[in-house]
């Protein structure tokens, strides 16, 4: 992998470009004169993207050191900076030139300031296999400074101090599937943008780091995916955790660009954050899961979406720090879908309901039975032997009533004859 680092009075050549596999940040020298700031060389450094994709546009940064002033700074003077140009093949604008805007801290004098940084974009023509290079100009055309610092009324003036150009080359590449770390510049802030803190904004580079892909995700059935960002810690801003910002219960929350394959939400997860403390920088993030759920079969594109750390996700103010995460430039990880069975549910049959019958009304029969009873005599159970009685039928009761008359005229007659013998007597 070739290299570049170019100071005053030294460079250290890079590989031709197609032998350059990343892209690693470009250092000029320039000497600067007048204005508000000391007198001396300026490193400014350029940090451009891993990679970048054809037909897409990749924005190119140039930051600078902290520099002496050459008088005290008051607070909230206005600032831009200019120039760094670059010639560009590739890619267009040919001429490349970064532009900054930003105010003054109150800075004492004996102290050192830090002016904004420029950014410009550039398209991409080149094709996947080639290179976007980025090569410094080392002369100035016409009035106009290569490279310019202006606080308040102040302006800095800045030619090419290096001994000869030199060149950056980007790989241009498009996305793919698969694992492998990328790295990422985001852009971090605030999400309160009126608490004035200096370490913000930010732009701090993420390695990220996505698991294994599926190779047999099926349409509407869930994935999951895991997912590492780790804050390179040689990036030039760090992310700082601010006045304010929970250091214990904090949280880091992760949200991933998804489409295809009928993937219509965005992925995201949240992870605890550790071993925060306040003023001091934030080195680790969690390693988190994402769940995607295809409804068809196709391609599912995930791209490195924008961070958020602090107690939620979408805190409007407070010390939560949003990092935004770039629009181009930026790999793609994808992973394919294939028809699975929930593809095409097969709908459940309405049962057709079974007719209940109607009842028959019950008929009811009342029948008369007359029970006649045998012609037989019985004799009660140890009971005297009487005779038939009234069982005997109407002959044997014709003889008992007879009987009964003939006792009852005799008694009569008994009756009358012991009168008559009681009258004589």
């Amino acid at each position: 992998m070739g290299t570049v680092t170019v100071l005053a009075g030294s460079v250290v050549g890079l590989s031709s470009p197609a032998q350059a596999a990343v892209a690693e940040p470009l250092k000029i020298t320039y000497n600067c004169t007048g204005g508000a700031l000391q007198t001396g060389p300026v490193i400014v450094t350029i940090t451009p993207p891993a990679s970048v994709e054809p037909a897409k546009s990749t924005t190119i940064d140039w930051t600078f050191p902290a520099i002496p002033v050459a008088k005290a700074l008051t607070a909230n003077e206005t600032v831009t900076t200019g120039g760094g140009d670059l010639t560009v093949t590739g890619g267009t604008p040919t001429a490349l030139k970064g532009t900054g805007t930003g105010t003054t801290t109150a800075v004492a004098m004996g102290g050192s300031y830090t002016p904004p940084k420029m950014s410009a974009s550039v398209s991409v023509t080149a094709t996947t296999g080639g290179n976007l290079v980025l090569t410094p100009v080392a002369t100035a055309t016409g009035t106009t400074p290569l490279l310019s610092i202006k606080i308040g009324q102040d302006t800095t003036t800045c030619t090419y101090g290096s001994t000869a150009p030199a060149s950056i080359s980007i790989p241009v590449q498009t996305g793919g599937g698969g694992t492998g770390t990328e790295v990422v510049k985001y852009k971090c802030d605030l999400v309160d943008t009126t608490i004035n803190d200096p370490a913000y904004p930010a732009d701090v580079d993420i390695k990220i780091t996505p698991g294994t892909l599926p190779t047999n995700a099926k349409a509407n059935e869930e994935v999951s995916i895991s997912w590492t960002s780790t804050i390179d810690t040689s990036s030039l801003d760090t992310l700082k955790a601010p006045t304010g910002f929970p250091t214990s219960g904090g949280k880091y929350f992760l949200n991933v660009k998804a489409s295809g394959a009928g993937v219509t939400q965005p992925a995201a997860a949240e992870g605890a954050l550790t071993n925060v403390v306040v003023g001091q920088d934030i080195t680790t993030l969690p390693s988190v899961t994402l769940k995607v759920k295809p409804t068809t079969t196709g391609t599912v594109t995930l791209t490195p979406g924008d961070l958020v750390l602090g107690t939620s996700a979408t805190a409007t103010t407070g010390s939560a720090i949003k990092c935004v995460a770039p629009t181009t430039g930026v790999k793609n990880h994808t992973f394919q879908v294939v028809a699975g069975s929930g593809t095409t549910p097969t709908p459940t049959p309405t049962p057709t309901p079974t007719p209940t019958p109607t009842p028959k009304p019950t008929k009811t029969s009342t029948a008369t039975v007359t029970v006649t009873p045998p012609d037989k005599s019985k004799t009660p159970k140890a009971g005297a032997d009487t005779g038939a009685g009234g069982m005997a039928g109407p002959d044997g009761r014709l003889f008992v009533l007879t009987g009964t008359v003939l006792i009852a005229a005799a008694a009569a007659g008994g009756l009358v004859l012991r009168r008559r013998t009681a009258g004589r007597g």
